[in-house]
């Protein structure tokens, strides 16, 4: 069985351009939408990532939209905690593709990590 993990150095989900996510405020609560909407850069790219490093320079302090947590994925998608894997692994391909291809380094690297 798959299982989800963050691929260290992938940084596709700090891809945060809005007009790729409309959907924002379905899922972001009002205070939410204002820090993330604060959180893009004008590249689209947060601005706590460091493309460098690809690492985020606000890891430990990121806002909870940024977690990968059944009480994240509850809160916001009403996602059930036996289906955060499943549904996690979908939002990171979809992600992954969407900023880097579905042939990308990246790709390969997350789908042999989760176990695909």
């Amino acid at each position: 069985m798959a299982t989800w993990q963050c691929v260290k150095n992938c940084g596709a989900c700090c891809n945060l351009d809005p007009a790729d996510r409309p959907d924002l405020g379905d899922y972001l609560s009002d205070d939410e939408l204002v820090t993330y909407l604060g959180m893009v850069g004008e590249d689209g790219w947060c601005i706590n990532y460091n493309a460098e490093t690809r690492e985020c320079n606000i890891y430990e302090k990121r806002p909870s939209f940024c977690r990968v947590t059944p009480e994240t994925f509850q809160a916001m998608f009403a996602i059930e905690a036996e289906e955060v894997n499943d549904f996690a692994i979908d939002c990171c391909r979809e992600q992954i593709e969407g900023v880097y291809g579905d042939r990308s380094l990246e790709m390969l690297v997350f789908d042999r990590a989760v176990g695909i």
